[in-house]
């Protein structure tokens, strides 16, 4: 699939057989794509003042979510992998061209596609405001409205920091991410942004596996508008979430593509940090949980009273708007909150569609997911972690993984321990 994605400005004279998407603006015909529509006046409106640099970054990622859900998997050749070609406009093509094979790599890690990437002039920047604003915040938190950047803001608060919270805002999320921001710390500043993305004939559902690079480059834009930022300091982004969904062993060998996504999986936090740092941007991107598992960050939570008045109005699960904005209970996220809650002795008030995953049927203890967990546990016992979860731990960017691995296993532990309490066998 081809896609030329630019403001609205440019001259755009693709073929046919190209889609057309207009970033920073509205689409002005249904045959174009668009992304961004209302971030230059979000951004303008707060008098945020951000390094130029990501702007184009930020193209990049509004380019990449339109892809992901303009391109139709059940089209490919393998009814998963899709090849996009892709050119996107930026203030600065010869830095990010030089950058081509590294972003060409990410992408391809992230969402298991085959890219190729080309920069053009003609992209946008926010020029700075007369009288910009420089938050005095010491880092920046992304803030979704799950449970684990709940806990991991609650932490950071904690320790001392006081972030500036970021977040995607999502249909059922939206008023979750105000109440949690206001709850922690007295009141977290905080920035709501919404891609806007869309196409024409988008895929339904879509894939939703580009969504943390447009999530994350929010997070570096607000970096680089804090007053430490501009002092010439570096400043941290904190991405919080438990390491076993960050690694995302795919639980069976049937479940290598679409059911193992990589969010924040270390791969991709690297190779994007080594773009960040290539781009001459002073950001850096932290996972502090990834050695920790769900249950054990809320065990370990640092205020206790906070996180239980308000984690069960946290979201996790992967089909939460299909059910009318209520937990299934039985998706891998599901069950690894209920795990997690079984874990930190938490009682657990979520409403979930289908609670007792114990039951008898193919909604319950028969459903795919439930089942994938349970020949997981059962592959681990006879086989043994190490080789259950290798494929996901080989890489030289990772480094020793002894200790990712030993987390892995204590995650799959506390799953375990959930099936056997509602009777999975």
């Amino acid at each position: 699939m081809k896609l030329i994605c630019a403001p609205l400005s440019y001259s755009f004279t693709a073929p046919l057989d190209v889609l057309e998407v207009v970033l920073y603006g509205r689409p002005d015909r249904p045959s174009r794509g668009g992304a961004g529509a209302t971030l230059r006046d979000d951004l303008a409106a707060l008098n945020l003042h951000a390094a130029s640099p990501t702007w184009d970054l930020l193209s990049l990622a509004l380019a990449v979510t339109v892809s992901d859900l303009a391109g139709h998997r059940s089209a490919s050749p393998d009814g998963w992998t899709r090849e996009f070609d892709l050119q996107v406009a930026v203030t600065d093509p010869s830095l990010w061209n030089s950058q081509r094979d590294l972003v060409q790599r990410l992408l391809g890690f992230l969402t298991t596609d085959v890219w190729s990437v080309d920069f053009v002039a003609g992209g946008f920047a926010l020029k700075s405001s007369r009288k910009p604003i420089f938050p005095g915040e010491d880092c920046v938190s992304l803030l979704s409205g799950g449970l684990d950047s709940y806990v991991g803001n609650i932490d950071l608060v904690a320790r001392g920091k006081r972030p500036f919270v970021v977040s995607q805002t999502v249909r059922g999320d939206a008023e979750n991410q105000r109440t949690f921001a206001h709850a922690i710390g007295g009141g977290l500043r905080h920035l709501q942004i919404n891609h806007n993305a869309d196409a024409p004939d988008p895929e339904t559902p879509s894939s939703q596996r580009a969504r943390s690079l447009i999530f994350i480059a929010y997070g570096i834009l607000a970096a680089t508008t804090l007053k430490q930022y501009h002092d010439g300091n570096t400043v941290t982004l904190y991405v919080c979430e438990n390491g076993f969904i960050s690694i995302n062993t795919p639980l069976t060998a049937m479940r290598v593509g679409s059911l193992s996504t990589r969010t924040t999986n270390p791969v991709f936090l690297a190779l994007l940090t080594q773009l960040v740092e290539n781009a001459g941007l002073r950001v850096k991107i932290e996972n502090p949980y990834q050695l920790k598992t769900k249950g054990e960050m809320l065990q370990e939570c640092a205020d206790q009273p906070l996180l239980r008045s308000r984690a069960c109005e946290t979201t996790s699960c992967g089909r939460y708007l299909q059910y009318g904005y209520k937990h299934c209970g039985r998706c891998v996220p599901c069950l690894v909150r209920r795990a997690a809650f079984h874990a930190a002795k938490i009682a657990d008030t979520t409403t979930y569609v289908f609670k007792d995953i114990g039951r008898d049927g193919v909604h319950y203890a028969g459903f795919d997911d439930v089942r994938a967990v349970a020949m997981a546990l059962a592959e681990v016992k006879i086989d043994g972690l190490e080789r259950w979860a290798g494929a996901s731990l080989s890489t030289a960017l990772l480094g020793d993984v002894t200790a990712l691995e030993a987390m892995v296993g204590r995650g799959l532990a506390e799953l375990g321990v959930l099936l056997r309490h509602h009777g999975v066998k």
